[in-house]
């Protein structure tokens, strides 16, 4: 006899498995996809590799800690960074300013969006996006990844 009324779990679009890990992914939901914990990991590391977003994640703080924070700076030239999590759960170290698109190479330009939460006006975290599919106009500002102005870059 068959079950009425099942409720049917959501399926994986890559290895179409369904299960509780089955989710949607991604900090921007127009940007998401349905996706288990290791497809996700998968599509994320290969996604972090190519785009250069290899940084370590902001530490948590405590809010009771009284202790100075400082900026986060570069390891290799020692200038501040914006480190910003990706809409694929990854972190990117970006410039501190805004470059034209003209002076910045298509794979190190990045755009910071506040999306805002589901079913919510809140605005949440700032989230990196690096332009690929449209070409912004040479003169539109974008954030440049802080390895392409790093001083100390490796050639």
């Amino acid at each position: 006899m068959a079950v009425l009324n099942s409720v049917s779990l959501p399926e994986c679009l890559l290895c179409s498995s369904n299960g509780p890990d089955v989710r949607e992914r991604g900090r921007i939901i127009r940007l998401s996809a349905e996706l288990c914990d290791r497809c996700w990991n998968k599509v994320a590391n290969e996604l972090a590799l190519s785009e250069g977003a290899t940084a370590a994640p902001e530490p948590a703080f405590d809010p009771d800690d009284v202790d100075r924070v400082e900026p986060r700076t570069c390891r290799r030239c020692s200038a501040p960074v914006r480190c910003c999590p990706t809409n694929y759960d990854r972190w990117v170290e970006l410039a501190t300013f805004e470059l034209p698109a003209k002076k910045v190479p298509p794979p190190h330009r990045w755009r910071l969006m506040r999306p805002r939460a589901v079913n919510t006006p809140i605005l949440v975290a700032t989230v990196a996006i690096r332009i690929g599919a449209i070409d912004p106009t040479p003169g539109e500002p974008v954030v440049p990844a802080h390895a392409f102005v790093c001083v100390r870059r490796e050639a």
